[in-house]
């Protein structure tokens, strides 16, 4: 993966050496750690959006570079260092990220606000970050996991999953998810057997999954990360088969589960609707990126955003920036998908309003937290597949 960090970084600079001035935009993602199975597609929608802006010569400011830096998702003195260094060192106008939820608030509140600093995650979904003191500097193109706790339990309750153990990541993520599910799991009629947190990067899981199996449920909730904690639960239940079905949030949608459990399990993603995504999906593969990856769309808009609101703000200043994201992404406007990024950059710079869809059906609430829909993702022939969009 730092491989691919630096192959992307140096793709954009060296298409941008060429010319007299250059824009930098930060990507602050966890380019290593529990979610690194799942960030080349999201690097690859974000610079997919620069790629286009740049290549319509439309954006008014210049050339967009973009300087990347690793958050490593759960050690928040290193994502408040990595941000401060893009901020400070780099002079980026914002910034694209960062990914799992508790950096993200360490970032906002250590690094944003005090800076003035607007970054747009992709994929930072605890509740907990709607409440949070952002100054306004902050917003998210994923939907908060207040509403993917119900649409996981309804599912699940669908499905004939009257009962089952639920374990999730000891952060802000984690345990988010894992209040807002069953709350409305219960809510449903479901009986949680036992509910436990889990540490990432253990070596061994074995007590953790005894403890959860005690319950008698053949059924596992798994609310953690794909890359490390989430990772070890499974190994460790189909080792022992403790457990014969699982339940997946979104961190857990990565080839390395779907790959590791048996056909049937499930879970649940942030996704747009069949006509977004169809033209989503097309649009990245003629950019070289896997669509289908998770959140590759919702970074795919991010970047959008930031990009749109510089046009908007007929400047890269930050201030100027955040004023006008609200603006480009919500309606009253010309509607602009994914892959018209060169279009509505014209629009702009012609005076006319943009109510920027993206690739997600993109509509950000008033805490700038985007309303949407998810996929309903089912292991079948050892690989996730979509088999209902819920709204």
């Amino acid at each position: 993966m730092k491989s691919y960090l630096k192959t992307t970084a140096g793709l954009v600079l060296s298409a941008t050496m060429a010319t007299a001035s250059a824009v930098n935009v930060g990507e602050l993602q966890g380019f290593t750690g529990p979610l690194e199975s799942m960030i080349g597609p999201m690097s690859g929608g974000a610079n997919l959006a620069v790629t286009e802006a740049n290549a319509s010569g439309n954006y008014l400011q210049g050339t967009i570079t973009v300087v990347q830096g690793d958050s490593v998702c759960i050690d928040a003195a290193v994502a408040i260092a990595e941000a401060t260094r893009l901020i400070n060192d780099e002079s980026v106008m914002a910034i694209m990220g960062p990914n799992c939820s508790g950096n993200t608030g360490a970032v906002i509140t250590n690094v944003l606000v005090p800076n003035g600093v607007v970054a747009i995650s992709p994929s930072a979904t605890s509740p907990a970050l709607t409440t949070l003191e952002d100054g306004g500097w902050f917003f998210r193109t994923a939907p908060s996991d207040a509403r993917q706790g119900p649409v996981l339990a309804n599912i699940a309750i669908s499905r004939g999953q009257t009962d089952m153990a639920v374990t999730y990541s000891n952060s802000d993520y984690g345990k988010g998810l894992a209040d807002s599910f069953v709350t409305a799991y219960e809510a449903a009629g479901g009986t949680v057997t036992v509910m436990a947190g889990h540490e990432d990067d253990k070596a061994d899981y074995s007590a953790d999954v005894a403890a959860l199996s005690a319950g008698g449920s053949s059924t596992l909730a798994v609310l953690g990360y794909a890359d490390t904690g989430g990772r070890g639960i499974i190994a460790a239940s189909e080792d022992t088969g403790a457990f014969t079905d699982y339940v997946f949030g979104d961190g857990m949608i990565s080839e390395v589960t779907s790959g590791a459990v048996a056909d049937g399990s499930w879970g649940t993603l942030p996704s747009p609707d069949a006509a977004l995504g169809a033209n989503w999906k097309a649009v990245a593969e003629a950019g070289g990126v896997d669509g289908s990856g998770v959140f590759s769309a919702e970074s795919y808009d991010a970047m959008a955003l930031i990009i749109l609101a510089s046009q908007a703000a007929r400047s890269t200043d930050r201030a100027a920036i955040q004023a006008e994201v609200m603006n480009v992404a919500n309606a009253p406007g010309n509607t602009c998908s994914a892959g018209d990024l060169g279009t509505c950059l014209k629009w702009i710079s012609g005076g006319l309003p943009v109510d920027y869809v993206g690739a997600t059906g993109v509509e950000l609430d008033a805490g700038g937290t985007a309303n949407g829909s998810y996929a309903e993702r089912e292991v079948i022939g050892g690989v996730f597949t979509d088999v209902k969009i819920h709204k």
